[in-house]
């Protein structure tokens, strides 16, 4: 299952997240890290800028406490008024630490070497899945055992995204790393879910279907089943 099966806002325009931070010509920084800087004090507002510019309309920005992640999930969802803690998301940079050596960025999203994939807090992410979706994704074209997606170091984490632990999100990320959105959170009712919001303590909470359009991800089972 693609974005492609669920419906798309008109409104909304088609802009690369990455591409909405500018950078100056003389840029000697590496490739993936070629964007414009996100200091703490302005993210809320570049992030703002990034979904205002891009037709988003439906999302919400919420600080929380300092002590946010001590919180039970159930204690989570009142601090933030989510619908459920169904609700309650997170974004993780994912590595192929079996890519072949020529696979060293985000170039090509069928056969990345990072991924951004963002599942509930109450779900287990199932890599198998993943795998399994990318190997047919490039059609059998590339042998399984080149497919090991593992959580990404925090330093390349944050290298790649911008964004330290805990802050993580698919929007204004340093790199235009491809997003797998579990399929999951697509099904939600309402939809509109919240996760990483660019900063440890900012939380943005957004249309589901508005969030597809702006990222494009691949929407797929990637959770282990109940029971």
């Amino acid at each position: 299952m693609t974005r492609e099966d669920f419906p798309i806002h008109e409104g909304l325009k088609s802009v690369s997240i990455s591409d909405a931070f500018t950078t100056s010509s003389d840029d000697e920084r590496a490739p993936e890290q070629k964007c414009n800087e996100i200091s703490k004090p302005d993210v809320e507002q570049k992030l703002r800028g990034i979904l205002s510019n891009a037709g988003v309309s439906s999302f919400h920005f919420k600080r929380v406490p300092a002590d946010y992640y001590e919180k039970t999930l159930e204690e989570r969802k009142e601090v933030l008024g989510a619908a459920s803690i169904d609700h309650l998301c997170k974004s993780m940079v994912m590595v192929n630490t079996q890519a072949p050596s020529h696979i060293t960025d985000c170039s090509d999203r069928k056969n990345s070497k990072y991924y951004v994939i963002v599942v509930q807090y109450n779900a287990r992410l199932n890599a198998e899945k993943v795998k399994k979706f990318i190997y047919d994704l490039n059609e059998g074209k590339i042998p399984k055992k080149r497919f090991n997606l593992r959580l990404a170091p925090e330093e390349e984490s944050q290298r790649l995204s911008g964004y330290e632990h805990n802050a993580v999100t698919p929007i204004g990320m340093r790199t235009d790393i491809p997003v797998i959105l579990s399929d999951a959170i697509a099904n939600l009712k309402p939809d509109f879910f919240w996760l990483g919001g660019g900063d440890v303590d900012l939380k943005l909470g957004i249309n589901t279907q508005e969030f597809i359009a702006l990222t494009k991800p691949f929407v797929i089972d990637c959770t282990y089943s109940e029971g």
